[in-house]
């Protein structure tokens, strides 16, 4: 047999030389840049960092943001369970064209997006006309905008985390408990739910992610104003104050932790009912 070196027989040196090279890179393009926005925020003081967090404007931003989220996550969390059921349970003709048009956020650039609804629901366009004449319904430059914008660009996340999954779990189980006697009911919240559940709270977490920091699709869609989302507030704000910006974007770098915390506390659940060592 030749001798085959493994993963873990490298020269001492090759293993510290690349977790050096790690260390210094999130270091340098992570650890830092939050750290300055920190440091940003609070360099006028804390009465200034807590004015900026308590103005009307971050205040608005903030409710907005919330209910985006409140609106977005769960239609999408409602939606990639019965798109990942039916792509993972049943096959039929079309079924590789839908996957496509699931992943299709993933391949559109958001401003593109936003500019798909501005031609959707546009004043000037079709839908938009017929919305405004027969029920006094304006979509674009409202907040029932910026929340569309925000559905379709983070839909696909909970499906793709859900699919490999119930694509190999196979319908034995299901099947088994209809054979028994089930409802369908009962076979989603006593057989498949129990099976999915950390992959879909995983693409819960990355979802809400997306939805809080969504930028590009939100811009093209919201008239700013009482629309804006945090990120939006944040780019708006550090035309005229640095300050206050910085302070705003120390909402969203938390936010941010905390899903890195969630995220990383699934995984380790994940790998541990997996019987995977990390």
């Amino acid at each position: 047999m030749p001798n085959v070196r493994g993963n873990t027989d490298e020269p001492a040196w090759v293993r510290w030389t690349l977790i050096a090279v790690a260390v210094m890179f999130m270091a340098l393009f992570l650890l830092l840049p939050l750290i300055l926005v920190f440091y940003c925020a609070f360099e006028e003081g804390l009465t200034t960092y807590w004015e900026a967090l308590t103005s009307r404007r971050t205040l608005r931003a903030i409710g907005v943001t919330l209910l985006t989220i409140g609106i977005a996550v769960p239609i999408n969390v409602l939606f990639g369970i019965m798109s990942a059921w039916c792509l993972g349970k049943f096959n039929f003709w079309g079924k590789s064209l839908l996957i496509s048009l699931i992943d299709l956020p993933f391949a559109v650039s958001p401003v593109i997006a936003g500019l798909l609804f501005v031609l959707l629901f546009g004043l000037n366009s079709l839908l938009g006309d017929w919305l405004m004449d027969a029920f006094g319904i304006k979509i674009l430059h409202t907040t029932t905008a910026t929340v569309i914008a925000t559905m379709f660009v983070t839909f696909p996340f909970v499906t793709r985390e859900l699919l490999p999954i119930m694509q190999a779990q196979g319908t034995e189980e299901e099947l088994a408990a209809r054979v028994l006697g089930a409802n369908g009911l009962q076979i989603f919240f006593r057989v498949t739910l129990p099976n999915i559940k950390w992959a879909l709270l995983y693409g819960v977490v990355l979802c809400n992610a997306r939805a809080m920091g969504e930028f590009g699709a939100v811009n093209v869609v919201s008239h700013g104003g009482k629309n804006n989302t945090l990120s939006l507030l944040i780019y708006e704000t550090y035309q005229s104050d640095l300050v206050a910006a910085f302070a705003v974007s120390t909402l969203l770098a938390l936010m941010a932790i905390i899903t890195l915390i969630l995220k990383t506390f699934i995984e380790m659940r994940t790998a541990r009912k997996e019987g995977i060592e990390i």
